[in-house]
């Protein structure tokens, strides 16, 4: 989209968008499926960003969460250098009081997908721009892994693989410091592209740096470093990147507030919908938010949530804006839902989910020539289950 005036709108209606390329489209109904929701914020529609207040919504896992157990620094550990200065990585302001609302984004990083394979793997390389002081608190904290734990510290412990087929394995975040670039996504969402682009790129030295580390610094033990060694980019992915994603991880960044906003409530113990579209059932996952140094001379990370779910259905009303807004846009990614809902429906499959509901139902907006908000609910739902869409709890525990 055009950074700036990519929307053209007639009142409520959205006439056309324009591309950087210069191109102009024009169409009956949109839907705005980005990460970014950039059509969504130019066509005028009310979002938020950062995580509400638990009063907002009556949420008791909302705002800062000051215990954090999980993905969490396991024993206490100073953030101060042997001259009393603060660590990189550590953020000097406070923590913030529990349950407080604030405007900071879970963390991003970039999915890896590694090889073990000597025949199909890419060597670790020092990136242009690395610097090892930066990792001077994961140093720190790798050197007294074994006094603490009573064994050295492996892979696992720093990053999370899941093996997919030919001796390949998704590496993600694990543990208090690893490929999550904590801190460094608040102001992602409503960046200009410039900005962004530079946030983009940070995390990707971030990350390369992060692994070069592990693979070189004469700090980190020698059995992990030769495990970190053992694997490796992989020759047959991401081929135009060189191995790297060609994708950041956009874990959240704006939430539209719609016809209907998604909360905890919704998860746990309101599951039925009667204007159901799609059903969700990941646990309710957020990743750190920020990396502190407490008064009590330790390191936290904040704002990991991790409780689990049953399987719930999802309002219509989430990818609506309100009519007086937009009468002719869909928003099925940066849908409207609390920090807290959304850390559990922001999974890709459901993304996929309600992009199927949100063409169906911008296809029978057009064919009934009526604003999205209007559509019969009951005859979008006859053709998501016509298409085999689960809408349903008692469809789905039926398996019909």
């Amino acid at each position: 989209l055009k950074e700036h005036g990519g929307v053209s709108k007639s009142g409520t209606i959205v006439l056309s968008i324009t591309t950087e390329d210069g191109r102009v489209w024009k169409a009956k109904t949109f839907a705005d499926c980005s990460y970014e929701g950039d059509l969504m914020a130019q066509a005028g529609v009310h979002y938020t960003v950062g995580r509400e207040g638990m009063e907002v919504y009556h949420e008791d896992l909302a705002g800062v969460r000051v215990d954090t157990p999980k993905h969490q620094f396991l024993w206490k550990i100073s953030p101060l250098d042997e001259k009393g200065k603060l660590m990189p990585e550590v953020d000097p302001s406070p923590m913030g009081e529990n349950g407080a609302g604030d405007k900071k984004v879970q963390a991003y990083n970039f999915r890896m997908i590694l090889t073990d394979s000597p025949d199909n793997k890419l060597p670790w390389t020092k990136p242009e721009g690395y610097d090892a002081s930066n990792f001077a608190l994961l140093a720190k904290y790798l050197g007294e892994w074994k006094q603490h734990i009573h064994r050295e510290p492996t892979f696992r412990d720093v990053m999370n693989p899941v093996m997919i087929p030919n001796h390949e394995a998704d590496f993600n975040n694990n543990g208090a410091f690893s490929s999550d670039y904590i801190g460094k996504s608040w102001t992602y969402p409503d960046a200009g592209y410039a900005e962004r682009q530079k946030i983009w790129d940070d995390h990707l030295l971030y990350t390369k740096s992060f692994l070069w580390f592990l693979a070189s610094d004469p700090r980190v033990p020698k059995q992990l470093q030769a495990e970190v060694n053992s694997w490796g980019r992989a020759k047959d992915e991401f081929l135009d990147t060189d191995g790297w994603p060609n994708q950041l991880y956009i874990r959240e960044g704006r939430r539209m507030v719609g016809m209907y906003v998604m909360k905890q409530a919704d998860l746990q113990t309101d599951r039925t919908k009667p204007d159901s579209i799609a059903m969700g059932s990941y646990n309710s996952d957020s990743h750190n938010i920020q990396r502190v140094a407490m008064p009590d001379g330790g390191v936290r990370n904040e704002g990991d949530v991790q409780v689990s779910v049953k399987p719930y259905e999802i309002a219509f009303g989430t990818i609506l804006p309100k009519k007086e807004e937009t009468a002719n846009l869909l928003v099925p990614v940066c849908l409207s839902a609390s920090h807290v809902a959304y850390s559990s429906v922001r999974m890709e499959p459901q993304y996929m989910m309600l992009g199927q509901a949100a063409g169906v139902t911008a296809a029978m907006a057009v064919q009934g020539k009526t604003a999205v908000q209007e559509i019969d609910v009951k005859a979008l739902q006859k053709r998501l289950r016509e298409q085999k869409a689960i809408l349903h709890i008692d469809q789905e525990e039926s398996g019909e």
